[in-house]
């Protein structure tokens, strides 16, 4: 397992890098869920999503957000967090100046984190946002969405309930220019428990492969 420890904002922040041999690779980096609720960057959806991107060519990036593992510094309501994304996608893109696409993938929390770093880089091109705590965050500030992705939610779920995002989907559905995809996937919870894992990371494999044909935004 390839560990790196890379520079964040409050100290060394600790990650899983996998880089393709194609120098041009597109680059992903996965966010995890909530620091304070054993939110780590080996939780198993964020660990399936770090592979299935690795298995669609992309070179890929986890890493712990601060306070977390071996990551230094200490948790700050998501605003911290989001300038740990922030590193971690600079250092990402040290190393890959190349590559044609970047995504950014987050779970939960992470999920919630990543929609805010889609919004302050524009070099992004897609996400997918797994179970989106929009009953626990404010997700207004997607106004416009700058980029089309996919959001994926559990049915059953009770942590993010699926009206909430409904109503998220909903509102991102009204801007133009980017088409925002939504599944949702039948008795799956909130951490998506065997065995609705394998058919929701399907779904992700799915969607990034044919947004990668695509070339839209």
């Amino acid at each position: 397992m390839p560990e790196v420890i890379f520079p964040g904002p409050e100290g060394r922040l600790e990650g899983r890098y996998h880089p393709q041999k194609v120098r041009d690779a597109p680059i992903a980096i996965v966010l995890h869920p909530h620091p304070q609720f054993g939110g780590t960057m080996n939780n198993r959806v964020v660990y399936n999503l770090h592979y299935a991107f690795l298995n669609l060519g992309f070179t890929v990036l986890r890493f712990n957000f601060r306070g977390v593992g071996r990551s230094q510094g200490e948790y700050d309501q998501g605003v911290g967090e989001l300038s740990d994304a922030a590193a971690a996608l600079d250092y990402l893109q040290s190393m890959n100046s190349n590559a044609k696409h970047c995504w950014v993938a987050g779970f939960s929390f992470g999920a919630w984190i990543g929609m805010q770093l889609l919004m302050r880089r524009p070099e992004i091109t897609g996400f997918v946002s797994v179970s989106p705590p929009a009953n626990m965050y404010d997700f207004s500030f997607l106004a416009p969405c700058p980029s089309s992705g996919l959001i994926i939610n559990g049915a059953n779920d009770r942590v993010a309930p699926p009206k909430d995002t409904h109503t998220l989907v909903g509102k991102l559905h009204e801007q133009k220019g980017i088409t925002i995809t939504h599944e949702e996937v039948e008795g799956a919870g909130h951490f998506f428990e065997d065995p609705h894992m394998e058919p929701m990371i399907g779904t992700v494999q799915d969607y990034v492969k044919r947004r990668l044909t695509e070339n839209s935004r």
